[in-house]
């Protein structure tokens, strides 16, 4: 009977380990967990809040707001990163317009509902008086406005109820669009622990401690979780510190959210063994992800070979330049390109490396220098692959 109770103990443990990576790894992917849409997930959350908030307070400093709606993580980057912003926004304008549209349903209560002629004409009049101009006869602007709406539309903070907002940017005099405010509205945006215009920097917006090892630690926490690729070049200032902390780092990391990690000599690398929805995995399902895997495999042939050559011993990085990188895509689209997307076999050069290496920047394998030179890390270099072999039946 003892040994009964002991392996159940064993197993109730076991799956509250698993629940509490699962909720860790949903909090940091997700924009929140909801109650109504998530309800298991949501308990499981709440089941295991306090080791959970108390974790996330102390490494990377983050703040854990649970209420009977959602829980959701404050997640703030060390720095700012191209690929950070929200997929679909072409214009800065995308983003001002859905702050105003957060502006706009601030004053509203979940299920109030409203027509988008009303909201429009209500910000754009807010707007003018910040002395900021936006034109509802405009039609970029009216298809700024619909890319605004779309996303708030997929946070679920706000739901269409008759009507939509491209027909409305397409002919705004004969379209409308009826909307209701949903229950997570206000909780998009951070909250500060003061008011925003006491802070003088953005620096300072990331509210980090004045303790200089808190914040070593909060820092070199918040790289690892939020950016694909930290190069052992960013802790130049504090290698001592990294290099004492690292295995705890990568215990940690494993403890609460399943990754393994494994150090190179240009720094760590964390995986995770098994696909999952909440977060996104290089390389990604996408056919761009292919071309990146065989432009990396072809540059490390050659660097063995000698033909291309790293900028230092320590570094580790390659400095290609454009010419270079589209006569490579060229060979590898002539040796593979009948494997490849038609969208990708009828590119030319130039596009090719536009893609590849936008791709590249976006997994931190790389940096454009200027516009002739792409600077690619040593974290290429890790990865070599080729097609197999296809059989044909006869």
């Amino acid at each position: 009977m003892a040994d009964g109770i002991e392996q159940r103990g064993f197993e109730d443990h076991t799956d509250m380990e698993e629940r509490r990576k699962i909720c860790m790894n949903a909090l940091l992917n997700r924009p929140w967990i909801e109650r109504d849409k998530d309800p298991q997930l949501y308990h499981w959350a709440r089941e295991q809040y306090l080791e959970i908030r108390n974790w996330f307070a102390n490494y990377p400093g983050y703040s854990v707001i649970m209420n009977r709606k959602l829980i959701k993580l404050e997640k703030v980057p060390v720095e700012a990163k191209s690929w950070m912003g929200f997929e679909g926004f072409k214009e800065p304008i995308d983003y001002a317009l859905f702050t105003y549209g957060l502006w706009y349903l601030e004053d509203k209560s979940a299920g109030d509902q409203f027509i988008l002629t009303t909201m429009v004409k209500e910000i754009k009049e807010f707007m003018n008086e910040q002395g900021l101009n936006v034109d509802w006869k405009n039609y970029f602007h009216r298809l700024s406005m619909a890319r605004a709406l779309k996303k708030l539309k997929s946070l679920n903070v706000l739901r269409s109820i008759d009507g939509q907002e491209s027909d409305w940017a397409s002919d705004a005099e004969n379209h409308d669009v009826l909307y209701e405010c949903a229950p997570c509205a206000s909780y998009v945006l951070r909250t500060f622990r003061r008011e925003l215009p006491s802070y003088q920097s953005m620096e300072e917006l990331s509210d980090l401690p004045e303790e200089e090892d808190k914040k070593k630690r909060q820092l070199m926490y918040r790289r690892y979780l939020l950016e694909p690729f930290v190069g052992l070049d960013l802790w130049e200032q504090d290698l001592f510190y990294f290099h004492g902390q690292k295995n705890h780092l990568i215990g940690q990391l494993d403890k609460m959210f399943g990754w393994g990690g494994t150090k190179y000599k240009e720094g760590l690398l964390f995986f995770y063994p098994e696909l999952v929805s909440d977060m996104e995995l290089f390389p990604t399902l996408s056919a761009i992800s292919d071309l990146v895997l065989l432009f990396c495999g072809k540059i490390r042939t050659m660097y063995e070979l000698g033909e291309v050559k790293t900028e230092s011993v320590s570094s580790g990085k390659i400095r290609l330049t454009r010419g270079s990188i589209e006569q490579i895509l060229l060979e590898l689209q002539y040796e593979n390109g009948y494997r490849w997307t038609k969208e990708y076999r009828s590119m030319k050069s130039s596009q090719l490396a536009e893609a590849v290496c936008e791709h590249m920047e976006q997994w931190e394998f790389g940096s454009w220098q200027d516009d002739m030179f792409f600077l690619l890390n040593p974290v290429g270099g890790r990865y070599y692959t080729q097609y197999g072999e296809v059989e044909i039946e006869e």
